[in-house]
């Protein structure tokens, strides 16, 4: 499937991100890196996973499209009691059963603390937020989700130090985008909330 395959190829590259205790708050847009996002003197390294020691990983938002799939993986790789989904809703028998399932509010920033201090959270993978038709449907809801969530992410991952990972979506782009070919430094300008607080997300991440 070209969406898991694209969503496996940006979780290794997080991946392989340094073991080193620096701190990456990432936004990605699948397609890769942009100029702008990728400073002249930027410096990489990777480690690999039989050198570093197995992260402790949360997935907020983890009943949506991606989360239960990408917590197969990475328990797969680094553990089953090391990779927690977490959400709002009941999760099925078959998500609960199969590893850490918790209860969690991104919106409520002290809960969310507590859950990374609790469970020693070293990566953090944020995919909650409203996608497009429900978030038309209640602007003020995905507004408060989609940005005040993202902000209390990226201010707990700092805190803590943790390494964080916010992918976006084709979405952030607009009706005015150039289509075939795309260049990596783009217009944007969505139509929709979701697609709005993509790009808030992706210039945060810079």
């Amino acid at each position: 499937m070209p969406v898991m395959r694209t969503l496996t190829r940006a979780v290794k590259h997080v991946l392989q991100s340094p073991a080193c205790g620096c701190q990456a708050i990432t936004s990605i847009r699948f397609i890769g890196f942009s100029p702008r996002q990728v400073p002249s003197d930027a410096s990489f390294h990777s480690v690999s996973f039989s050198e570093a020691d197995h992260p402790r990983v949360l997935i907020t938002g983890g009943l949506g499209q991606l989360g239960v799939g990408l917590a197969k993986l990475l328990r797969k790789r680094f553990g089953k009691n090391n990779v927690i989904l977490s959400d709002i809703r009941k999760p099925p028998d078959n998500v609960f059963y199969s590893g850490p399932f918790i209860y969690s509010d991104i919106l409520d920033y002290k809960n969310l603390r507590e859950i990374v201090v609790n469970n020693r959270i070293t990566w953090l993978i944020h995919y909650s937020a409203l996608l497009s038709a429900v978030g038309e449907a209640n602007v003020a809801l995905a507004r408060s989700v989609n940005i005040t969530g993202l902000h209390n992410i990226l201010d707990i991952a700092a805190e803590h130090g943790l390494r964080l990972f916010v992918p976006s979506t084709i979405g952030a782009f607009g009706p005015t985008s150039p289509r075939n070919p795309t260049p990596d430094l783009c217009i944007q300008r969505p139509r929709t909330i979701y697609g709005v607080s993509k790009v808030h997300a992706e210039l945060m991440g810079e």
